[in-house]
């Protein structure tokens, strides 16, 4: 994607001098800066604390992970450790373990001088695979987008000639939140290069504001009409037909097409259920945890700092950048990370291989 007139993803490579740089996102939207990764502790603080976030991103940030422990030793028992470190980093989100059992199986069987060089490599291709799955989730998703304005205009809903699409999303599933392209933004983006009319509905996205911080930042990068919302409005949206479809991301969807998203899309769900708008989930197949059933029995739900409930940054009239908290001193803080969304509330997972109701997707086994 394109920051200030150059082309970025969020993360990559020097493979010579043995390192990794990464867009920081916990300075945005008020400084767009680069941090260099150059271990496997560093890797690990940068996932636990979000300089990267996001399901697909972190997956590909563990393989570097793991390239970047090589470094240090490519015996069995430190990529084993490695791995384990990595995977116990950030516990909801699929796509990392998926990416370190993905290295552990390429690199256990080679000879321990050969999994370096190997290890940065199978980095690259997961990075490079990320990149080729969420263009064709925004190619998929495209066709929604221009399928529903036909319809509408068909049906004399909106009129053909000024027909706008009004899609509400939850927190960030852009680009920042993959290599490139993003899961739910990737319609978007496609829909609005291709010339049609669509704006976004933000969620600001409590607690960490990763909504109206980076949501936001990335659609005026883009150039894509948005307006951002409090968490609490998009059910009043909804009643009053201005929301056309909800499209979320997700970190880890089950074989039954239950949804772990960030907390707050099922009260988004539940709203789009009640007032008849199709709420979609756009996820690439590693996201998909196979091995799961019962989304609400099986999957851990992270529990975060109280800190990023109680406190948030922003920027003072004179412009300085603080952190502020704003609680009561002494306040009980609960912060679960993530909710599950219920199959029967889900319109259609978008994949990247196509778009399936819940009952079809463990029959697709895409």
């Amino acid at each position: 994607m394109i920051v200030n007139q150059q082309s970025y993803r969020t993360i990559w490579p020097n493979v010579q001098a043995q390192f990794v740089e990464i867009i920081d996102q916990t300075k945005l939207p008020f400084t767009f800066e680069i941090a260099r990764i150059t271990n496997l502790p560093q890797m690990i603080v940068a996932i636990k604390t979000m300089q990267v976030r996001g399901a697909p991103l972190i997956g590909a940030a563990a393989a570097y992970g793991i390239a970047l422990a090589m470094i240090e030793d490519t015996c069995d028992d430190y990529l084993h450790n490695a791995a384990t470190q990595l995977i116990q980093s950030r516990p909801t989100a699929v796509n990392l373990k998926w990416a370190v059992q993905r290295m552990l199986r390429l690199l256990l069987p080679l000879p321990a001088a050969s999994r370096l060089s190997a290890a940065w490599f199978e980095a690259s291709i997961i990075c490079d695979e990320d990149v080729v799955l969420n263009k064709a989730i925004g190619q998929h998703g495209l066709g929604l987008i221009t399928t529903l304005m036909q319809t509408q205009a068909r049906n004399q809903i909106k009129d053909a000639q000024s027909s706008q699409i009004n899609i509400l999303t939850h927190c960030n599933a852009g680009w920042l939140a993959t290599v490139d392209y993003g899961t739910a933004l990737a319609p978007i983006y496609a829909a609005h290069d291709a010339g049609l009319a669509v704006h976004v509905w933000v969620d600001e996205t409590r607690p960490r504001n990763q909504g109206a911080s980076l949501t936001a930042w990335e659609l005026a990068q883009h150039g894509v009409p948005h307006t951002v919302i409090s968490d609490n409005a998009g059910g009043h949206l909804m009643q009053h037909g201005k929301v056309d479809m909800v499209i979320v991301g997700a970190d880890r969807v089950t074989s039954t097409g239950d949804v772990c998203n960030k907390v707050g899309t099922y009260l988004k769900a539940l709203a789009a259920f009640d007032n008849r708008v199709p709420f979609y989930a756009a996820v690439p197949s590693p996201t998909i945890d196979w091995m799961i059933q019962d989304g609400i029995k099986e999957i851990e739900i992270e529990e975060r700092s109280a800190d990023e409930l109680a406190n948030m940054t922003g920027r003072l009239a004179n412009g300085e950048i603080a952190e502020v908290n704003i609680f009561p001193v002494g306040t009980k803080v609960a912060n679960p990370a993530f909710d599950v969304t219920p199959a029967r509330l889900v319109t259609g997972i978008i994949t990247e291989h196509g778009v399936f109701s819940p009952n079809q997707l463990k029959a697709a086994k895409i």
